[in-house]
């Protein structure tokens, strides 16, 4: 009953920054987290970061903390990325999702049930 579709990827040089977004529709959001993921090739999915039901808490993946920024829109229904200092190993399909409950330190994927598609998020160096 969601659906959630990323954008915002594109190609960066190292120390540059991207924004990805996350719009949902359908049955969205209620009180579970938000959240994103990103996958390179040849490795696992892996957790990146998630943002509270109200937006006012957030989890970082310790990779990614101090650079990367998440937040909710309720107007818009988004979900954001902000990404900053990025670096080649920061390359990926980058994958929003929303979490089965309310917890932000979700960091699994099993712990998500909705998906978006990806975007690619293109680190040069």
């Amino acid at each position: 009953q969601v659906q959630l579709v990323e954008s915002g990827g594109g190609l960066v040089q190292a120390g540059g920054s991207l924004r990805l977004s996350c719009a949902a529709s359908g049955r969205t959001f209620s009180n579970y987290a938000m959240g994103w993921f990103r996958q390179a090739p040849r490795k696992e999915r892996e957790f990146v970061a998630t943002v509270s039901w109200s937006g006012g808490t957030t989890y970082y993946a310790d990779s990614v903390k101090g650079r990367f920024s998440i937040s909710r829109d309720f107007a818009k229904n988004t979900v954001y990325l902000q990404m900053n200092s990025l670096k080649p190993e920061d390359t990926a399909v980058y994958y929003c999702a929303k979490a089965t409950r309310a917890q932000i330190t979700a960091s699994r994927p099993s712990e998500y049930d909705a998906w978006g598609q990806g975007t690619q998020v293109t680190v040069s160096s």
